[in-house]
């Protein structure tokens, strides 16, 4: 289950047959400012990854905040999350949703550049 707001997407996976993972979070994400980076995206991620409470937040550039669901994915399997768990599948269309609204929000453009510090 999932569901998306400007701001604010919820996915919530409950184990059914051979699936034994489970997670119910709250992703709230907007623009702050960073004295470094200039305008950054901030993420917020709250709920439960396999009965264990979340509640973290990380910011990322402008120009790397595309790239959120890599880095939300990588904090969820430190918080417990199976690897083989981590996969967009029925909640793609609330990603897609997602990425267009961080892109707005952010005021990314198709072939805006990239600060080669942040590849490193």
């Amino acid at each position: 289950m999932a569901t998306f707001e400007p701001g604010h997407v919820h996915i919530q996976h409950t184990p059914q047959n051979l699936e034994k993972y489970s997670y119910n979070l709250n992703i709230y994400y907007s623009v702050v400012q960073d004295p470094t980076d200039g305008r950054c995206m901030e993420f917020r991620l709250k709920g439960e990854v396999q009965g264990k409470e979340v509640d973290e937040t990380f910011k990322m550039a402008k120009d790397q905040a595309f790239n959120f669901a890599s880095d939300i994915s990588r904090r969820l399997i430190v918080h417990g999350l199976p690897e083989s768990a981590i996969a967009l599948g029925s909640n793609h269309k609330f990603y897609d949703r997602m990425f267009k609204d961080i892109q707005e929000q952010l005021g990314r453009k198709p072939g805006d550049p990239i600060n080669p510090e942040h590849l490193e």
